[in-house]
């Protein structure tokens, strides 16, 4: 049997504050997870906690059936892509998405071949010597997710990569995430507010209320359900009635 990509295993964190954190979860090589919940439930830390960003305070966190609880962020079989697309405002497209491939830009042309295939793949072919602050907003995200296609990681990491981006084009962007995922055989988590979006990713959502994982299954039985689900959602509220006022 296939060691999960990603397990944690009682996994305990806290700060200062009062907020914690517990999980355990479990997930397949090249399954795709929606996490959800209200602001504050912790999914940001879910995923710096798997990232190496944080470190628990109890627990262990594995790949692959290996422990990496101690392992430091590079060390790990993780791409992330956040919502601020990290890219370096004094390198072009070409330099930033290279980075996937050496930190140190010291690309020989098998490299410099691969780095620009990745980025014809995300649609930047003919862009590549633009500064970031000469793209738009869906053309930098495109940039950062050919630098994770190049990384070639066993993980991807998505933490809210498209809030900003309008319903079509976070549409379009989901799309070339599923398909870079399938590309490398990866496995996904997205944290997202968007049902919407874990409809189109994810056909297992995982729902988080203070820190505590409340609801795991199909999302569309999640994101169908009542209690903390349905008040997140708003699913079977009566629709507010509107008082008209008299002249």
């Amino acid at each position: 049997m296939k060691a999960p990509a990603l397990e944690l295993d009682h996994v305990v964190f806290s700060r200062p504050g009062g907020f914690s954190l517990r999980a355990d979860l479990a997930v397949a090589p090249g399954e795709h997870v929606a996490i959800m919940g209200p602001s504050g439930s912790g999914k940001s830390t879910l995923l710096d906690l798997i990232a190496g960003f944080a470190a628990p305070r109890a627990g262990r966190v594995r790949f692959g059936g290996e422990d990496l609880t101690e392992a430091a962020p590079a060390a790990r079989p993780v791409s992330i892509l956040f919502q601020d697309n990290n890219l370096f405002g004094h390198l072009d497209a070409f330099a930033n998405a290279a980075l996937g491939v050496s930190p140190g830009l010291r690309l020989e042309a098998g490299g410099r071949e691969r780095v620009a295939a990745a980025l014809a793949r995300v649609g930047l072919a003919g862009r590549e010597r633009r500064l970031p602050h000469e793209l738009s907003g869906g053309e930098r995200q495109r940039v950062a997710l050919a630098r994770v296609l190049l990384r070639r990681r066993s993980l991807l990491l998505l933490d809210e990569p498209f809030a900003s981006l309008g319903p079509a084009l976070a549409a379009e962007m989901l799309a070339l995430v599923e398909a870079v995922a399938a590309d490398a055989g990866a496995a996904v988590l997205l944290a997202t507010h968007e049902p919407d979006q874990a409809r189109a990713l994810a056909r297992r959502t995982v729902f988080l209320e203070k820190g505590t994982i409340v609801a795991d299954g199909p999302t569309a039985r999640i994101l169908a359900q009542g209690g903390a689900v349905g008040d997140y959602l708003g699913v079977g509220r009566p629709a507010r009635r509107r008082v008209r006022k008299r002249p």
